[in-house]
């Protein structure tokens, strides 16, 4: 979005008119820059040819890291540093350490995730949203067309996206 700020955006109002225009636009030559919509529409991420996340491969390795620490500094606190005997068990029994283990890692886990997911959307506390629509967090699903990166007119875009089924077709500069 940095390259360019002009988009045509297309309104539609119902889901499965969404899910057909964004196959017709695509097999028509057009890059869509994004399709924004106030709730999840199954089957769009496929249409627009997303890869799956790999967010849960981050979740794990953070997962794994809870894990790890949990298990070094309880071993290390209460078998060498400071030996307790606590329930009857050694120094350095395990199965007392599970409860504070699985919550390190249920832990570290989810800000690890959250944190990983705020970095690569690119989401910081102090910066402003730009929305294409405001209707797309109420009850319309817009799709956005950088003009930039297509090589058709603004004209055949426009036709093209209004064919699709569109209720609207607006061009936004940022």
């Amino acid at each position: 979005m940095e390259s360019n700020k002009h988009f045509v955006l297309g309104i539609y109002d119902d889901e499965d008119v969404l899910l057909s225009a964004v196959r017709k636009v695509k097999e028509s030559g057009v890059k869509i820059h994004e399709v924004y919509t106030p709730f999840p529409v199954h089957g769009l991420d496929e249409e627009l040819g997303y890869k799956r996340t790999r967010l849960p491969i981050v979740a794990f390795l953070f997962g794994l890291l809870g894990t790890t620490l949990a298990l070094t500094m309880q071993i290390w606190m209460l078998g060498y540093d400071w030996p307790m005997i606590i329930g009857g068990k050694n120094f350095a029994s395990l199965p007392p350490f599970i409860p504070v283990t699985f919550e390190l890692t249920v832990l570290l886990s989810a800000l690890g995730m959250v944190g990983t997911f705020m970095i690569t959307s690119n989401l910081k506390p102090y910066g402003k949203p730009r929305l294409m629509d405001k209707r797309c967090t109420d009850d319309k699903h817009v799709m956005a067309i950088d003009l930039a990166k297509n090589d058709l007119s603004q004209e055949d875009i426009r036709s093209i996206i209004g064919n699709s089924g569109a209720q609207e077709v607006n061009l936004k500069d940022f």
